[in-house]
């Protein structure tokens, strides 16, 4: 398509836009009464105008019933996180028996590594990739410590060539190569949180695996974002939040997915809760462990049913517009935002650095200003525009097919070049 920044041709698009009008489903800040362009869904999405009533229905019932609202509830709270489980499983491409919504991320992240990341004195070593989000090196690290490795022997970042900002594929794989014989385990983010570049989930799963090692991914900014399909794939076991692209609220629950292979591997450690004990047997309070032989299986206690609540109510918006259709408005959406970032380049000395790789990216583009920095961002807020900023130099734009729309795009190049 042959894009147009001009307000007539933003305006057409959204017109054409099948599921432009899901954009009235969410609450969006104001800025001098006017809706403010909301381009941070990759750090915490907006709120469904629904997710109040579904709260409150748990509150009501906790009123109402007390105690026996784990049965008695309009949404029964004892196998509450049930409710999300088909739904979340459509998302990240896995079997709802592989999918599970519990804790939080790097919560979730300690508990598959304590099963999967098993080092021995062959094998001991982890790869991910450089600038991967601080939480997910600091699990990395304190795992490797854990076990007692070096740090500095045991894990391998895979950077960015010199002068470049994405990692080259062939680099992630050639570093699986390299250390293939005492490699135990690949952990990657699924997007990079700085740079918006989405990896080769199939393609560095399919390495680990011939490697001898396990595969797993951080999918923060993927799970709602990109397509996934973690059962295909063959993936080992993943971990994510759902108040990014989720829109499940400030620190919500988390999501984990196990493949199904491992469900019964009894030979497997893990830590265990009564939450992941077989349903039939749970209230029997028996001494010895009796693990579900699914995903449920990792979980340690009940939901939390009041942020499940708030996920349920994004869920339900997810299941209606399904990933393909927000896939689809993804891929254009972030096309034009490039495109007019391009277009004021063209008459602002190349100021704006995109380092996004256009081929692999979900909808975030990254963005270096020279010369301009934190002020650029400070003052894009100041004029009704909320992007991200993350250190040392980057503004980061995240255009959500679900509720951002093209005079959006539009409206926020007039600005960022009047503040150019």
């Amino acid at each position: 398509m042959m894009f147009k920044n001009e307000l007539k041709f933003a305006d057409t698009l959204d017109k054409a836009d099948e599921i432009n009008e899901y954009r009235n489903l969410f609450l969006f800040p104001e800025h001098n009464g006017e809706k403010m362009i909301y381009f941070t869904g990759n750090s915490l999405g907006l709120q469904p105008k629904s997710t109040k009533s579904y709260i409150q229905q748990e509150l009501d019932d906790w009123a109402k019933y007390g105690v026996e609202g784990h049965f008695l509830a309009k949404n029964p709270w004892m196998p509450y996180h049930e409710n999300l489980t088909l739904q979340m499983s459509k998302i990240v491409g896995a079997l709802p028996s592989e999918t599970v919504m519990m804790n939080q991320l790097t919560v979730n992240l300690h508990l598959l590594m304590v099963s999967f990341y098993r080092p021995t004195k062959q094998r001991y070593k982890i790869i991910c990739e450089a600038k991967a989000f601080p939480s997910d090196q600091y699990a990395l690290q304190s795992q490797i410590k854990f076990h007692n490795y070096d740090l500095t022997d045991a894990l391998i970042e895979v950077e960015p060539r010199s002068g470049e900002y994405a990692i080259r594929e062939e680099d992630i794989l050639a570093a699986i190569e390299k250390h293939k014989n005492e490699l135990s385990l690949v952990m990657i983010g699924g997007v990079n949180y700085f740079t918006g570049q989405v990896f080769d989930i199939k393609k560095i799963t399919a390495a680990s695996h011939a490697a001898g090692a396990i595969a797993g991914f951080d999918l923060a900014h993927a799970a709602g974002n990109i397509d996934l399909k973690l059962h295909e794939w063959n993936v080992d076991f993943a971990a994510w939040c759902s108040y990014k692209y989720l829109n499940s609220g400030p620190g919500s629950v988390a999501g984990a997915f196990i493949h199904q292979k491992h469900h019964t591997n009894t030979n497997l450690p893990m830590f265990a809760g009564w939450w992941g004990n077989n349903k039939e047997t749970r209230f029997l309070m028996n001494k010895q462990f009796d693990p579900i032989k699914t995903a449920e299986r990792w979980q340690l206690s009940n939901a939390p049913v009041l942020s499940m609540a708030a996920c349920m109510a994004s869920l339900q918006i997810f299941d209606k517009v399904g990933m393909d259709a927000l896939i689809k408005k993804s891929k254009q959406l972030t096309a034009y935002l490039e495109f007019i970032i391009n277009d004021i380049n063209s008459r602002k000395n190349n100021c704006l650095k995109i380092i996004t790789p256009t081929e692999n990216r979900g909808c975030q583009i990254s963005i270096v200003a020279d010369g301009y920095g934190k002020p650029l961002y400070n003052a894009l807020i100041e004029n009704g525009v909320i992007p991200d900023w993350r250190e040392p130099n980057v503004i980061r734009c995240a255009p959500v097919p679900l509720y951002n729309n093209y005079t959006d795009i539009y409206n926020f190049g007039k600005i960022l070049e009047k503040l150019l």
